[in-house]
């Protein structure tokens, strides 16, 4: 069951993000300039920006680099983690185990740390300060705390990133408390599920945070 959601989850995902960018992508010229040489190394182009636009710019200052620093922490632990947690599983097709088991125990406890500090770090520049949505201000009577019109996507991405700290908790308390004697076996398989599909849904919305957030920086330097 969780092999075949799983599956569907990503392919899913991905999907929509490959049809997302097509239809909503800068135009190659706005980017690389219409005088450029071997226009046929243009998706090779298009990898090379998108990865560098997920290396998010901060300012040069303690803070600015700590932020930094802990993200590419984080973004690293990220992907050893979705290897590790879900390669058996779906593409091997047996549990963790052995060296993959080792592997995802230490980077896991790494990535929470992360996940809190990031948590701490972004969570002033992450608030629904701004006229995202007019008639829901009408209704309410709310008077929006910010003038600046928000960028493209910049709704949708703090949506992701504050559904991604709240499933944070459920993937890391479901952890912890299996490996203390609280629970029977019962209990033990119930926190395993919730383990793996709060898991699964973290992944989901940390790979489409990741999208916008690359698609956001990459309008930015059409526009520029």
């Amino acid at each position: 069951m969780f092999r075949s959601v799983s599956i569907t989850g990503f392919v899913a995902c991905l999907a929509t993000m490959a049809l997302h960018f097509i239809i909503s992508k800068p135009k190659a010229d706005e980017l690389f300039g219409k005088d450029r040489s071997m226009r046929i190394l243009d998706p090779l182009r298009w990898l090379v920006l998108f990865l560098t636009l997920l290396f998010v710019e901060q300012k040069w200052n303690l803070v600015g680099a700590l932020r930094k620093l802990v993200f590419l922490l984080a973004l690293l632990c990220f992907v050893v983690l979705v290897v590790t947690g879900f390669v058996p599983p779906l593409i091997l097709g047996k549990a963790i185990s052995g060296w993959w088991l080792v592997i995802h125990a230490t980077f896991a406890p790494v990535f929470a740390a992360c996940v809190a500090v990031l948590a701490v770090m972004w969570a002033d520049n992450n608030r629904f300060d701004k006229n995202y949505w007019p008639w829901l201000n009408r209704v309410l009577a709310r008077q929006p705390q910010s003038t600046e019109m928000p960028a493209r996507h910049e709704f949708r991405q703090k949506i992701c990133f504050w559904v991604i700290i709240f499933l944070a908790l459920p993937v890391i308390l479901s952890a912890v408390l299996s490996m203390f004697p609280l629970f029977g076996t019962h209990g033990q398989e119930l926190l395993l599920e919730l383990h793996r599909y709060s898991t699964l849904l973290l992944a989901l919305f940390s790979i489409v945070w990741l999208y916008l957030m690359a698609m956001t920086e990459m309008q930015k330097n059409a526009a520029s």
